[in-house]
């Protein structure tokens, strides 16, 4: 795969942000190319990495998720090996969906959903505090989505 992506790449990319589910058939005739061409960019763009999966986008509120937090985490030390750990657990949480590395009093700021306020606290004490890694949490809830998971602004 080249360095830079062809303007075939971006259209496709654009696309499939939209609507991961097109057939390779609607895509080519979106982008202009071939059912060929695009099935062969898409393959390229998955080896590459640059498409990193397809996942459905499942509504929070539907399945009973009703707490959205975004948890600024700075931790005891900035040791290799607590680091590692504290991304180990990250990892290891469903509840926590997303994860940053960040500047400023913090050192992560955590996505974190829940069913109620009240889980989210438990998550926070039980989980993150009482692992030993966390020297200090900072929460805020989200009040109303407006916008998620939008496409990338691929220029």
């Amino acid at each position: 795969m080249k360095e830079i992506l062809q303007p075939s790449d971006i259209s496709i990319l654009r696309e499939l942000q939209v609507s991961g589910r097109l057939s390779m058939q609607e895509l080519a005739e979106r982008t202009g190319l071939s059912a060929s061409q695009c099935w062969r960019r898409v393959r390229d763009l998955e080896a590459a990495g640059v498409v990193s999966g397809y996942r459905a986008q499942v509504a929070a509120k539907a399945v009973g998720l009703n707490a959205i937090a975004y948890v600024h985490v700075a931790l005891r030390d900035h040791q290799e090996d607590s680091i590692s750990s504290f991304l180990r657990l990250v990892e290891t949480e469903p509840q926590i969906v997303e994860c940053a590395s960040i500047t400023g009093d913090h050192d992560f700021i955590l996505k974190v959903y829940a069913k109620t306020p009240e889980d989210l606290e438990h998550f926070i004490m039980q989980r993150l505090l009482k692992s030993g890694l966390v020297r200090d949490t900072r929460s805020n809830f989200v009040l109303r989505q407006t916008k998620t998971r939008g496409p990338l602004p691929i220029l």
